[in-house]
């Protein structure tokens, strides 16, 4: 056997060892199951125009994302957008109530399910949206913060996602921390 046969002889020895081992892994991972997962992230995504002149207003401009990053749908989701107590905060954005007419309810509208009157908890569904499925991501788009600058302001703006899945809820990644000293109280500690 010369020096090239007894090569050639090791790497056909190599291949199949090669082929076989690819073989039982092959085997192996067919064999493993992925367990179910529920996995939802949410988060803010802002913008802000902050005056310092006590006439104006100040504006946050934001939206809050959920994102399901499980290997499962999520049912029913819903969220809450909730405002410091006392603030000088005020949210708007587009939503409409259970009252409003079938025709002011687009499929790409969200709809408010707390008491309107509150004016620090926004708790927000999406209308003809009952299914988040893996991979796929649900916006309640271009809301708004307000507050002027006449008064110093603090305060965190958090938020919370909630499906059938996940009933106890799951908190924002990101709340939007605001604060600042008012003009006249600086003018005062100087």
């Amino acid at each position: 056997m010369t020096h090239v046969d007894r090569v050639e002889e090791k790497i056909n020895e190599l291949k199949k060892q090669t082929d076989f081992y690819v073989h039982e892994i092959k085997k192996v991972v067919e064999g493993l199951t992925i367990p179910d997962s529920v996995n939802v992230i949410s988060y803010f995504t802002s913008s802000f125009s902050i005056s310092y002149d006590p006439d104006q207003e100040s504006l946050c401009l934001g939206s809050y994302h959920i994102r399901n990053i499980g290997n499962q749908p999520i049912t029913n989701p819903y969220l809450c957008i909730k405002l410091p107590e006392d603030s000088p905060f005020s949210f708007s954005g587009r939503y409409v109530y259970e009252h409003f007419a079938p025709n002011l309810k687009g499929n790409s509208s969200w709809e408010r399910i707390n008491d309107q009157s509150s004016k620090e908890e926004f708790w927000l569904r999406p209308i003809g949206i009952t299914t988040l499925e893996p991979n796929e991501t649900l916006s309640f788009s271009n809301f708004q913060i307000k507050w002027s600058h006449n008064l110093s302001y603090s305060g965190s703006i958090i938020g919370f996602t909630y499906c059938d899945q996940l009933e106890e809820g799951v908190v924002v990644l990101n709340p939007i921390d605001l604060n600042g000293i008012s003009q006249t109280q600086e003018d005062e500690n100087e």
